[in-house]
């Protein structure tokens, strides 16, 4: 329970506009209503969503509100350390965006084709979207009074785009000459015990073989309080003339990676309990290696950063089908369950999904899955992931396929992340609507989890909806509805 009290002020001060106010909420007890602006608490202006966070955890509060009639009110809450005031603003960082102040030979952004999205332009380096979201920042556009901040506020983990710990290296990658001297932020945070991550986007030639021995010796130097240090590879688009010359790495190069990798690991989790440095799934993809068990992965710390985001999907993939068969109702399942349907992926999940394809048609004989690699001709072949794949790219080697007499089905199975976060459209504009009357075919995005993509599999009735609380996709529907 929490107590309160208005009193009516009359002041102006720096305002952030409230958007939505949760039901139940101790927002929507108090009566403040979308539309109403936060001017202070406690007093204190808001810089950012920093400062709001910050000072919403004390359990007495003062909440300066004003009215859309002008009318200010002071409401005093009394109420539990961990309660939220329930609300979401205009700019959810309550204060402008920090762009990244590096050309990073690697960077992805400057290679995009021209004409897209403005939107789709904009570099980030911002340290609150690092805690809020989990991205990774470069720390470049920061300054001492930042990292003390954070020190101040606690505020963890810290996602760190490290690439190297060699200073004169890292300025030549970053492409900024303070790039080398910010390393010594990692020194505070470590003093500081805030929980960090890490990050080296590994360019052949560059930062790997000696140089990244380097690296992740004295990344280890922060253990514990960084839990662990991810190693992907650079992403190269078909966009990079007049850039740095970067190449792939071989097979056999993949493999170099991982063994340098793995041969960390058993020291680190002796002394810590943590396995640290991880290899991204790509590599072993391109190695040709089956992936980690899944306790090499502490957790899956740095999921969404690719790293074992395969073995997850694997086990949950199959403790969902074991699950199934399990069930006193498979047999009826599988005898009533007929169906064709296609899934459509990037190259690098393709081996995946076409096993569990294989194996739900062996549980099911009436079910036929097609499983198409979608060749990334919108950004070059280089690309392989999912979530970049384009709409114009599913739609022109889906007709392919129908042209030449393939039987797609009636349902076209996609990844959440091929479309623009909450919206029906993809990266280059493509509404789901219109890929759906192209191919005359419904389209379903499905959640990167295994029990949700058998769901997917089996029901005609399969749909996602946007759960606005979690801000993820959920499935309203399953196979034995």
């Amino acid at each position: 329970m929490f107590k309160w009290r208005i009193i009516f002020v009359s002041r102006r001060e720096q305002e952030h506009l409230i958007q939505t106010v949760y039901p139940g909420s101790i927002a929507e007890e108090l009566e403040i209503e979308p539309g109403d602006v936060l001017l202070k608490i406690n007093g204190q202006k808001i810089e950012d969503v920093f400062d709001y966070r910050y000072l919403m955890k004390d359990e007495y509060v003062e909440v300066l509100i004003r009215k859309p009639s002008g009318v200010e009110w002071l409401l005093e809450i009394d109420k539990d350390y961990d309660d939220e005031l329930g609300v979401e603003f205009e700019n959810g960082l309550m204060s402008e965006y920090r762009s990244c102040s590096n050309k990073c030979m690697f960077c992805f952004i400057d290679q995009m084709p021209p004409g897209m999205r403005e939107t789709l332009y904009f570099k980030d380096d911002d340290s609150r979207l690092s805690f809020l979201q989990g991205n990774y920042i470069t720390m470049t556009n920061m300054k001492q009074a930042d990292i003390d901040r954070i020190i101040h506020m606690q505020l963890a983990p810290i996602n760190i785009s490290v690439q190297t710990t060699n200073p004169e290296l890292r300025c030549k990658m970053l492409h900024n000459r303070f790039a080398g001297e910010k390393l010594k932020f990692l020194q505070d945070l470590y003093e500081a015990h805030i929980e960090m991550n890490g990050q080296i986007v590994l360019c052949k030639g560059v930062n790997d073989k000696d140089e990244l021995k380097r690296s992740i010796e004295d990344l280890s130097s922060y253990l514990p309080f960084m839990r662990s240090v991810s190693v992907v590879p650079a992403g190269l688009t078909k966009y990079r003339e007049g850039l740095y010359p970067l190449e792939l790495f071989s097979k056999e190069e993949a493999g170099e990676v991982i063994d340098m990798i793995e041969s960390y690991q058993p020291k680190f989790y002796e002394e810590y309990g943590l396995h640290f440095i991880q290899a991204s799934d790509e590599w072993y993809i391109l190695a040709e290696r089956d992936f980690p068990e899944e306790e090499r992965y502490d957790g899956y710390i740095q999921l969404e950063n690719g790293v074992g985001m395969m073995r997850l999907l694997k086990t949950e993939f199959h403790d969902a089908l074991e699950a199934l068969k399990q069930n006193d109702n498979y047999e009826t399942w599988k005898n009533e369950t007929c169906r064709t349907l296609t899934i459509a992926t990037g190259k690098l999940a393709y081996s995946t999904l076409a096993g569990f394809a294989e194996e739900i048609m062996k549980a099911f004989p009436y079910i036929k899955i097609n499983v198409f690699a979608i060749r990334n001709d919108f950004f070059g072949e280089t690309v392989t992931v999912s979530g970049l794949i384009t709409g114009q790219d599913l739609k022109a080697q889906l007709l392919e396929k129908k042209a030449s007499g393939t039987d797609l089905g009636d349902t076209l199975l996609i990844t959440c992340n091929m479309l623009r976060s909450g919206e029906q459209v993809f990266l280059d504009d493509i509404t789901v609507q219109e890929l759906e009357d192209a191919l005359d075919m419904t389209l379903v995005a499905v959640e990167n989890q295994g029990q949700e993509l058998i769901e997917a599999m089996l029901n005609h009735h399969y749909t996602m909806q946007r759960d606005n609380d979690t801000d993820s996709f959920v499935y309203v529907k399953g196979y034995n509805s």
